[in-house]
C-alpha cells in the first residue's frame, strides 16, 4: 500500500456510518489480534472476531494489520521480556534463526503471555485514539457530524434503528 492508499482507507474508515464506538471497537480488536503472534492468520482471525462480536469487518481486518512486518520482530521481543518478567524467570537471550512456529516453540508462554497484555494495552489506546479520530473527522462535514450526534445520542448505529419494527 502506499500513502495515497492508505489515506484514501482511512478517511474510508472514519467516514462509516457507524456509531464512533463501533467503529473503534473493532479496530481495537483488530491492533490486539494484530499483536498475538498467530502469524499467517491475523485477518482470518480478524474477520472470525468481527463475525463473533459483530464488529465492523473494515475496521477489525485494519486493526490487524497495524503489526507490520516491521515491527513484528520488536513487538515479540517485547512480548518475551514482559512475560519472562511476570513469571519471575529471567529472561534468557531472544534469538529467532526464522520467523516460524517452531523457532517460537520455546518462548512460547512467555511470547503469549507478553503478547496478551501489550496486545490489551495497544488496543485500549487504539479504541480511544480511534474514537476521537472518528468524532474530530466527522465535525469537518456537516453531514458527517449530524450522523455522530445522532448515533451517540441513540447510544446505537442508526441503520439497526431504523430496521427495527
Amino acid at each position: 500500500m502506499n500513502k495515497e492508499q492508505i489515506k484514501q482507507r482511512m478517511k474510508a474508515i472514519l467516514a462509516l456510518d457507524s456509531h464512533p464506538g463501533h467503529i473503534a471497537a473493532g479496530f481495537a480488536v483488530g491492533v490486539f489480534i494484530s499483536i498475538t503472534p498467530f502469524f499467517g492468520i491475523h485477518t482470518p482471525l480478524a474477520i472470525a472476531a468481527a463475525f463473533l462480536f459483530r464488529l465492523n469487518k473494515l475496521t477489525t481486518i485494519t486493526g490487524a494489520w497495524v503489526n507490520t512486518p516491521l515491527t513484528v520482530v520488536p513487538v515479540l521481543a517485547a512480548s518475551y521480556k514482559l512475560g519472562e518478567w511476570l513469571m519471575g524467570a529471567k529472561a534468557r537471550p531472544f534469538c529467532l534463526s526464522e520467523l516460524s512456529w517452531t523457532a517460537l516453540k520455546p518462548y512460547a508462554k512467555s511470547v503469549f503471555l507478553g503478547s496478551s497484555l501489550i496486545g490489551l494495552g495497544a488496543a485500549i489506546i487504539s479504541y480511544f485514539l480511534c474514537y476521537w479520530l472518528v468524532v474530530r473527522f466527522r465535525r469537518k462535514d456537516p453531514g458527517l457530524a449530524e450522523l455522530t450526534r445522532e448515533s451517540i445520542l441513540t447510544g446505537e448505529d442508526l441503520e439497526q434503528e431504523q430496521e427495527k419494527p
